[in-house]
């Protein structure tokens, strides 16, 4: 399996938290580091020092690592030009040296878009998958390429630059029945589900292998994994201070549809989840300020989950 820190900076972190997060996490061996595409803070709380963007942090961390995978979970379809993403991903690509792990979604957050003036149709998967393929389109392309499709339209783009990868890991995901296992199928290499206990994820998981079969697609070309709100301590009195850090209820920290406890308790939650199929795992850990709580899921549950 592989394991990745996913981060939300839009809660009130800067820059220079998510270098050190990163760097840390690079350090304790995670296999990847990704974050949140997202421009406000979402609930009560100090928003300061304000937002920061997902592709332009990614880019200064390309050249302050060295190893670990770096990505969006998920950038919003709503947020960027396709033609002007697919630059933007091929040069953070050759930044890190070939480590760029590349998520879209449909975008959600309205009040967001409406305090920034971005637009948000109400209908927004026309607009993923037409962005998925001139996006994959433009990155194949040999020679100039063309898309004239219902939302976006490219006449002779130069089609560059290009990835250092031979093909940029594509991850979609979502809670969708029809539309978003059938653009996982076509597009992706890996699908995510977030947020939901274990009995949604074994159905989903399983709506996307049906999606990869009706559409021709062998089903284990396509790597599925879970992200879920993530909190550890090494004793009781460590994790209710965090979970109260974050504004959880320490008494109700544990549940389906997180992964949260001691050790063993995250191994064990782990376990579960690589038995319904996840290969890989995001931690969804909201203090990037608490280096510690890196620490103890990368130096004292990673190398146990490893060793599984």
């Amino acid at each position: 399996m592989e394991f990745c820190a996913f981060t939300e900076p839009q809660q009130g972190f800067a820059y220079d938290d998510q270098r050190a997060h990163a760097v840390a996490a690079e350090r304790l061996g995670f296999d990847a580091w990704f974050r949140s595409d997202h421009y406000m803070r979402m609930g009560k709380g100090d928003p300061l020092p304000g937002p920061t963007d997902a592709w332009t942090t990614l880019a200064g961390l390309a050249v302050q690592t060295s190893r670990i995978r770096l990505g969006t979970l998920v950038s919003s379809a709503t947020h960027r030009h396709p033609g002007i993403l697919a630059i933007q991903v091929a040069q953070v690509d050759a930044m890190s040296g070939g480590r760029v792990e590349f998520g879209l979604g449909t975008g959600w957050f309205a009040a967001e878009h409406r305090a920034y003036g971005i637009p948000f149709p109400a209908k927004r998967f026309g607009m993923l998958e037409e962005q998925l393929e001139v996006i994959t389109g433009l990155w194949a392309a040999d020679g100039p390429y063309s898309f004239a499709g219902a939302h976006y339209t490219l006449v002779d783009a130069p089609a560059l630059p290009k990835p250092v990868q031979d093909r940029v890991p594509v991850i979609v995901g979502g809670g969708g029945p029809r539309r978003t296992p059938a653009i996982a199928a076509r597009f992706a290499t890996e699908f995510n589900i977030g947020f939901q206990p274990e009995d949604v994820i074994a159905e989903k998981f399983a709506g996307v292998r049906s999606a990869c079969e009706r559409a021709g697609r062998d089903p284990g070309t396509l790597k599925l994994s879970v992200a879920l709100p993530t909190l550890v301590g090494a004793d009781e009195a460590e994790l209710s201070r965090r979970a109260a850090a974050i504004g959880r209820n320490p008494a109700a920290v544990r549940g389906d549809d997180v992964i949260a406890g001691l050790p063993d308790e995250i191994v064990e939650k782990v376990v579960r989840l690589r038995d319904l199929g996840a290969q890989r795992v995001y931690f969804q850990l909201m203090d990037l300020r608490d280096l510690d709580h890196l620490e103890l899921l990368g130096g004292v549950v990673l190398p146990r989950l490893r060793a599984l």
